[in-house]
């Protein structure tokens, strides 16, 4: 299984990269977890889209959805799509949302996307086993994890502290967590970890590495780095365009 950091901002696209996306490939097959805003250009420099196999969107904000919209202009308008439906897989009303998002007046985008609700279970998306859990989250947003060839891989989406995203990535290979909150008083419940409780999810749930992501541009991603690291040692950033063997 192979990991590459489209976009790894949080909140919002930062001067380094885009918001949150990430292309999980296996057998042939790519997966996008999230297509933040600011990714899909980011994206275009890495991949064909009309390579992209399948989606799945963690929660319908938009520094997590946004760019399915140029998506669907590239796939509508391009002349390079091959017209075959991309599945994706987002929580409840995102076929609406999305359609929103694209045009005022909600016209459908089922000519790109053939759209799956995302409750929380177990699915099966090309060559991945998929066991998603409900997050923290002041909206819908499931954490996923993916597994294939014997390796597995947790993405938390956004969370605040959340003992099923801890039992979601028990043993995992890798957890690819939030950390959008810098550490002090005032922190909001349910919204967002800091480095240290990134840290503390992955040694409670006995992670082999923890990736840091979805840092804001105005948080010192450093200073998150060495608060995770504190708690758990086998710790990294990462960085747009990175690629990780898993």
């Amino acid at each position: 299984m192979k990991l590459t950091v489209v976009g790894c901002s949080g909140s919002a696209p930062g001067p380094k990269s885009p918001a949150s996306c990430y292309l999980v490939e296996h057998d042939g097959f790519r997966l996008l977890l999230d297509l933040g805003s600011g990714a899909f250009g980011s994206l275009l420099g890495l991949t064909d889209p009309a390579r992209i196999d399948a989606i799945f969107l963690s929660h319908l904000h938009g520094d997590h959805c946004l760019d399915v919209v140029p998506f669907v202009v590239w796939h509508r308008y391009s002349g390079l799509s091959s017209g075959r439906k991309v599945p994706l897989f987002a929580p409840s009303g995102a076929d609406r949302r999305l359609a929103l998002a694209y045009d005022g007046d909600g016209a459908t985008l089922t000519d790109v996307f053939d759209f799956a609700v995302v409750t929380p279970g177990k699915y099966r998306i090309g060559p991945f086993d998929v066991e998603t859990a409900r997050t923290a989250h002041p909206v819908e947003c499931h954490a996923v994890r993916l597994t294939a060839g014997g390796r597995s891989l947790v993405y938390t989406g956004d969370t605040g502290p959340c003992e099923r995203v801890v039992e979601l990535a028990r043993g995992a290979d890798v957890l690819l967590a939030e950390a959008a909150h810098p550490p002090g008083p005032g922190i909001p419940p349910g919204l967002h970890l800091t480095g240290r409780e990134a840290g503390e999810h992955a040694d409670a749930a006995g992670v082999g590495r923890l990736l840091l992501t979805h840092v804001p541009a105005w948080v010192d991603e450093i200073g998150q780095l060495f608060a995770a690291s504190a708690v758990f040692s086998e710790t990294e950033l990462v960085r747009h365009g990175a690629t990780y063997e898993i």
